[in-house]
């Protein structure tokens, strides 16, 4: 199905025999790139992580999922259930695009717990025979047996005055003294983004309370995705805003995703106090973020590690993207700070290299495809180092420190044969506020993420490299404690 007509785009999962869509699955599964421990589709195209929540010992973890092939068209929710946060059960798709209100596509939305069960609020997406889009948003519940049934019609049937089609993605949260708000995406008028609140008593009848006020008026044309919570008595903001022009060396995406600090949303007045809008990833590829709160009180977040309207090379065999690793996220200093859960060394199969390590000029540390490598107690000899992951003659990514600058750079230019979205730059820098004295990185088939300095600075990306380019090399004088595991 290479013309991804408009008809083709909106072509129901249930129009295809059940033995064809098994072909499909099998010629992805056996295709290249394929990860080894990330969240990915069985088939077609991954992209926002939805309605994660925790329940009664499950994290319950959703995806927008379009099964026909790597293009964007009628979405569906795809579930997947882990105990860990590492080892992931396929649910299958538990949420149907098929009444009026989300004809042509369940959006993105969140979960939340009521009456001892998961629930959810997502975006219907319908368009009327002159394509003309009617969103509207969905309250739901999760069954027994893990589809989920919509309550309609919609809790929220319309679009406001003042606002444009592009009204999406509620993200729900509750006070403490039980009233229900949802944070929602939207599009003014006159083309600029922003946020706006609903209330509710009983999460089926909501109220529309206004825009949030913020100090950013004009910035983009579309805010999606927003999610809303408190850490340390703060309130934190994240939004994906679409339209923001390269500023030095942030905002060199397609489109961005980010958060602002500030004090406790002011409701239901609507005030928000914050502090400047800041990337929550250097990375070439991360976008549309939800974070949900663990059962020990941790703030966690998963990210679509992928980006809207940017061709891949998995294209060819028809899937696209994943979702990034869960990260925690801490208030430190004013910043949040991203580190991957501490759940995640039961990915670790096996240690292939352990040991207080001197280099001057070159070393290879091992040979990896999927691997994590942590690298502590860094002391520079020189003002730059590099290592260079998924390497070979021809082949590498490359990380490169300069100490004078204290600046960290990413190139994946050479990370394959093909590299995706070139018009947009091959290489990814970040200024760091100390020197660089540790790194993580956990490198899958097709992947790279990056932790600097215990979480101050994170980058997402894909690399699309030969399955035998697996050298592992540092690069500099200096000396480190260093650990390699296999995954």
């Amino acid at each position: 199905m290479n013309q991804w007509t408009r008809e083709a785009r909106y072509r129901p999962l249930s129009d295809i025999a059940p033995e064809v869509y098994q072909t499909m699955k099998e010629e992805v599964r056996n295709s290249p790139w394929r990860f080894s421990y990330h969240i990915q589709p069985p088939t077609g195209l991954l992209n926002d992580p939805n309605g994660f929540v925790y329940h009664d010992g499950t994290y319950h973890l959703f995806y927008q999922w379009f099964p026909l092939g790597p293009v964007h068209g009628l979405k569906y929710w795809y579930h997947m259930t882990s105990k860990d946060l590492v080892h992931w059960f396929d649910e299958g798709a538990a949420l149907i695009p098929n009444d009026d209100a989300d004809s042509h596509g369940a959006y993105s939305g969140s979960g939340f717990i009521k009456d001892d069960a998961v629930h959810i609020m997502y975006t219907g997406n319908k368009r009327d025979a002159d394509w003309v889009r009617h969103p509207s948003q969905i309250v739901g519940h999760l069954r027994s047996d893990g589809r989920i049934d919509k309550h309609l019609p919609p809790a929220i049937p319309n679009v406001p005055a003042g606002y444009t089609e592009h009204f999406r993605d509620p993200k729900v949260f509750q006070e403490a003294f039980g009233t229900w708000y949802c944070i929602i995406g939207a599009q003014r008028d006159d083309l600029t983004g922003c946020t706006v609140l609903y209330q509710s008593e009983d999460t089926e009848t909501w109220t529309f309370l206004g825009e949030l006020k913020t100090q950013y008026p004009d910035f983009g044309y579309m805010w999606e995705c927003p999610d809303y919570f408190e850490l340390d008595d703060k309130g934190i903001l994240l939004f994906s805003p679409q339209g923001i022009e390269p500023d030095g060396d942030a905002y060199q995406n397609i489109f961005q995703s980010g958060y602002m600090i500030g004090e406790k949303l002011a409701l239901p007045e609507l005030t928000y106090q914050h502090h400047a809008f800041s990337e929550l990833d250097f990375g070439f590829d991360f976008y549309a973020p939800q974070t949900t709160q663990a059962a020990d009180g941790r703030r966690i977040l998963v990210g679509w590690m992928g980006l809207p309207d940017i061709s891949y090379p998995s294209d060819m065999y028809n899937w696209a993207h994943a979702l990034t690793l869960p990260r925690e996220l801490t208030l430190q200093e004013g910043r949040l700070k991203q580190l991957p859960v501490r759940e995640l060394d039961l990915l670790r199969k096996r240690t292939i290299y352990a040991q207080s390590t001197e280099i001057n000029h070159a070393m290879v540390m091992a040979q990896a495809e999927t691997f994590e490598l942590d690298l502590s107690n860094l002391a520079l000899q020189t003002t730059q180092f590099e290592i260079h992951v998924r390497a070979a003659d021809q082949e590498a990514t490359v990380l490169t420190y300069d100490a004078m600058t204290q600046r960290f750079t990413l190139d994946r230019s050479r990370s394959g044969a093909e590299v995706p979205a070139v018009d947009y730059g091959t290489t990814r820098t970040v200024q760091l506020e100390q020197p660089l004295h540790q790194l993580r990185l956990f490198v899958d088939r097709s992947s790279i993420e990056i932790f600097l300095n215990d979480g101050e600075a994170v980058a997402s990306t894909r690399i699309f490299p030969k399955s035998t380019s697996q050298d592992i090399t540092l690069i500099g004088d200096l000396t480190a404690d260093i650990a390699i595991y296999e995954l």
